[in-house]
């Protein structure tokens, strides 16, 4: 069984190897403003970043705040985002965020956890990729590749992104948590994927469980 500290400094060589291999962009999406941010990530549940960056190409010269989502038809809206999947439901999420954002919050996106789980459609995924990439603030997002290599590395047992959120922020400093985040990401893209992982290509290979089985 592995103790804490052998985790703990398991995860530090993880990071060490795996950190200069890859781009250090904090999300491939497409943004200028927070508002912009939080919109592109609730789109991209279930979607590449791709897609969703073609789709606001030309959704954010149409939409340019909050009120200009509230003001459109659902079924206009629901058109304009069909490309990026599940267009019904994140809709639905947008339009309730919207209308968060205007009536709470002055139509001016928050910078703190507790106020961005308040608006619809916005979970602790969404707000720390908001957080992190918009305000800088430490947080450790945790979407399909962090849970999937969260777990393959070892460094959970829990299956709920928040719990896995809160065993990764205890194995790291504060300053690497949405560092860290990022390049699983991107090695999950790249290397780790959900149906098999290249072990050959993977340069934690040997820090890896699956190297033992």
């Amino acid at each position: 069984m592995e103790s804490k500290k052998q985790k703990t400094a398991r995860v530090k060589e993880i990071f060490e190897i795996l950190d200069p291999l890859y781009t250090r962009e904090k999300t491939a999406l497409k943004y200028k403003t927070p508002f912009q941010l939080l919109i592109s990530t609730i789109l991209s549940a279930q979607c590449t970043d791709k897609q969703v960056n073609t789709v606001t190409k030309t959704l954010f010269q149409k939409y340019r705040s909050p009120a200009d989502f509230l003001s459109a038809p659902i079924s206009a809206l629901e058109m304009d985002i069909r490309p990026t999947g599940f267009f019904r439901n994140k809709a639905k999420s947008i339009k309730g965020c919207c209308q968060g954002l205007v009536e709470e919050f002055g139509g001016e996106v928050p910078a703190t956890m507790a106020e961005l789980i308040k608006l619809p459609g916005v979970g602790r995924k969404t707000a720390n990729c908001v957080l992190g990439a918009a305000f800088d603030v430490p947080g450790v997002v945790v979407d399909t590749h962090v849970k999937r290599l969260a777990v393959r590395l070892g460094l959970t047992e829990n299956k709920r992104p928040d719990k896995i959120e809160m065993d990764l922020q205890k194995l790291l400093p504060e300053e690497r948590w949405r560092r860290f985040s990022d390049i699983l990401i991107y090695h999950g893209r790249a290397v780790c994927n959900a149906r098999k992982a290249d072990h050959g290509a993977c340069a934690v290979f040997s820090l890896c469980p699956s190297n033992a089985i």
